[in-house]
């Protein structure tokens, strides 16, 4: 990975892909020949027991320095696709040998890649961003595989074109890789029968459009019926989404072309897991471990000597039961706590994350107070045992305006098990629940104003979720488990966060920290050679 300058992304270079089959390892030689500190994260492959390769900096890992190497292993357990983060491009994961997959196989899979285009400095951009404490500028144009399309003058010529033969049907893998937008894809005069999410099988549904947030993956067949004449075109357009006014919304449509090279309506039915003999909805039904998780854009108070330029004088921030979560800067927590070093000498916080928020309040509510605007920086972590059945409720708040919210977790794929508007009552809601044939995914949408609920078995040592703002180069809004590690117990480390850029850098964040059970397979694999020095 090395710095190079360049005036539109990729020009007409193909999308870097990992083609692979479920139960592969996969051994990637990483060289940072630029100047910044690096790490690469293998976006929604669980890695059992070995999160030493999952990447985040300072959580899992120290970063690849400039002019180091390090080898990534990454362990291929579940099968789809999924998106590599930053450097970004597709992981696609068929079914072991001998196998098949539970649809039709199709004609050509093809990579679909959403994501975005800045004209000026990133780096920079964020460094701003983060002096000051205000918005991060939105993108100047949003992307189809690297190109924003023929509507902007500079992409016209191109514009990322898909050839497709009448009759034949295609898989369209479609990640969405932006930093900041939630997007609607759709082709025109075609239909798309979306087969999987998240790496995993649904049953099947037919839709004119699909909806994908940022670091989810939908696996969607396209049938070829429409050629009328030779040489037919018909666009693909990736159009954004906004559910808060009051954020800042590249509004921007991107455009692919679909062409034909012979002759010859939108609400999306519930995701449904296939739930059968072969693919298995093991959902679990006793709940160990809940928990209440608010999502929330925040503000911390301006120090004396800054000058801020967010809300009131303030900086911006984002918190997870108004934790907002600060990672260490000359350790990572994996290494930390593997080594059994104290809290102290490691130089990371013990203190336990919050099961529940704080305070209790109409979470959705318009016109909140001020006071609940306030957040403050701290390292909080929760931990698991071992096969420890855990449902998390996602909970929306409105406290500086609603907007859907995108969370993933690092080390699992978890059931979503029911979503629903305003605040979660648990008296009520879990009556709701599907337990039979939910989606098994490794990202969900948290509507705005609402909530959603999920749950996962703690059987991955050495795992870490991240909810509104996983750690990177831009500004999401993360979300985090902090779990603190006990005296002589080996344990795992995983991430929790968002997929909404900005967020992440406003450290909506946590970490969980799993356990090592008694089986030889069920504690974590040791670290391997070579792993970089913070």
């Amino acid at each position: 990975i090395k710095k190079a300058d360049y005036t539109r992304l990729c020009h007409r270079k193909s999308i870097l892909t990992v083609n692979a089959r479920k139960g592969d390892v996969v051994t990637v030689d990483v060289h940072n020949q630029g100047d910044k500190n690096i790490t690469l994260h293998w976006h929604g492959v669980d890695q059992p027991r070995n999160p030493w390769s999952d990447g985040p900096e300072f959580i899992m890992q120290c970063p690849i320095q400039p002019g180091a190497s390090f080898a990534y292993r990454i362990i291929l357990r579940g099968g789809g696709d999924f998106d590599r983060a930053t450097v970004h491009g597709a992981i696609v994961i068929r079914p072991w040998r001998g196998s098949a997959y539970p649809f039709q196989k199709p004609h050509r899979e093809i990579p679909i890649i959403l994501g975005e285009w800045w004209k000026g400095d990133v780096r920079q951009l964020l460094a701003d961003a983060l002096h000051t404490g205000g918005e991060f500028q939105p993108s100047d144009a949003n992307t189809i595989n690297s190109q924003p399309g023929d509507l902007f003058p500079c992409s016209r010529d191109g514009t990322f074109t898909l050839s497709v033969e009448h009759g034949k049907t295609y898989t369209l893998r479609l990640i969405n890789a932006a930093l900041a937008n939630e997007f609607f894809f759709g082709v025109a005069g075609h239909r798309l029968t979306v087969v999987g999410t998240d790496a995993s099988y649904v049953k099947p549904f037919t839709v004119d459009h699909v909806f994908i947030a940022p670091g989810q993956t939908v696996t969607a067949l396209l049938r070829a019926d429409r050629a009328l004449l030779r040489n037919t075109r018909y666009y693909m357009t990736a159009r954004p989404l906004s559910t808060n006014p009051l954020v800042l919304l590249d509004n921007s449509t991107a455009t692919a072309v679909l062409e034909y090279t012979d002759t010859a309506p939108p609400t999306a039915p519930r995701l449904r897991s296939l739930a059968s003999a072969a693919h298995p909805a093991r959902v679990p039904r006793r709940v160990d471990e809940r928990m209440l998780v608010t999502i929330a854009v925040n503000e911390i108070a301006c120090a004396p000597d800054e000058h801020c330029q967010g809300p009131r004088g303030n900086r911006l921030a984002a918190s997870l039961n108004n934790v907002s979560f600060e990672a260490p800067r000359d350790t990572n927590i994996l290494g930390a706590y593997y080594h059994h070093r104290s809290r102290k000498a490691g130089g990371v916080p013990g203190a336990e994350f919050p099961s529940t928020p704080p305070l209790l309040f109409n979470f959705t509510a318009d016109n909140l107070p001020p006071e609940l605007r306030l957040t403050a920086r701290s390292t909080r972590m929760k931990v698991l045992e071992y096969g420890t059945v855990v449902e998390v409720v996602l909970q929306n708040t409105a406290i500086l305006g609603a907007e859907s919210n995108p969370i993933h977790l690092h080390g699992f794929s978890f059931y979503v098990v029911g979503t629903g508007p305003g605040n979660f009552d648990g008296d009520r809601d879990p009556a709701g629940y599907n337990l039979v044939d939910p989606p098994y995914q490794n990202t969900v949408v948290v509507p705005r104003g609402g909530w959603s609920a999920i749950r996962f078995r703690a059987t991955n040592p050495g795992a870490s979720m991240a909810a509104v703002c996983p750690f990177s180069t831009y500004a999401k809004f993360q979300f985090s488990w902090p779990l603190f590690c006990v005296a002589h117990v080996v344990v795992g480390v995983w991430f929790m966060h968002s997929h909404f850029e900005l967020h992440m850098v406003w450290e909506m964040d946590t970490v969980l920290i799993v356990k090592d059970g008694n089986g030889a397979e069920e504690k974590m694999m040791p670290p391997p050679p070579g792993m970089p020095r913070c």
